[in-house]
């Protein structure tokens, strides 16, 4: 069997420097994108599947993401920078506004802290922030490990040696 994990790109922790910026990820939602994030997170709330309910009864102009669909796309960029050995390790985020289908969604992020605690682990702390048409929607504080070297990999740091 032939191991595919050298294929991808692993981010090392000395190769981040705090202020750096973060490739931006641009996405086009759709009513599709709002209901498989609902249903993925076995959320039944009308409000993120259903148009006449979120439309007429609560008064909103469309369905909408709901939080753990937030959560999953700040997850997804910031894995997708750092490549499969990235591990986040906090995540804190506020939700502003709403994203509804025709948005264009737009990931930036600024890393804001680089570190190496006690046990060794690399860290970054990333800003993120999801706008759409210039406003920001919601933003985001993810603590994410990074191996601080080619033979380390932060998801089997177990115990003490992982202190997120």
């Amino acid at each position: 069997m032939t191991d595919t994990r050298a294929a991808y790109h692993r981010l090392l922790h000395g190769e981040v420097r705090e202020g750096d910026a973060l490739p931006t990820l641009t996405y086009d939602v759709t009513a599709t994108t709002v209901v498989l994030g609902a249903l993925a997170s076995r959320d039944w709330r009308p409000m993120h599947h259903d148009y006449d309910f979120a439309v007429h009864r609560n008064g909103l102009q469309d369905i909408f993401l709901n939080t753990p669909n937030q959560a999953a796309w700040f997850e997804r960029y910031v894995t997708d920078w750092t490549g499969p050995t990235g591990r986040l390790g906090r995540m804190q985020f506020r939700m502003r506004s709403s994203v509804f289908p025709g948005d264009e969604m737009h990931f930036d992020g600024t890393i804001e802290q680089v570190q190496v605690d006690d046990a060794g682990c690399g860290w970054a702390r990333v800003l993120v922030q999801l706008t759409v048409g210039g406003e920001t929607r919601s933003d985001c504080t993810v603590r994410v490990a990074l191996p601080v070297s080619p033979d380390d990999n932060p998801w089997d740091r177990t115990g003490d040696q992982w202190q997120p």
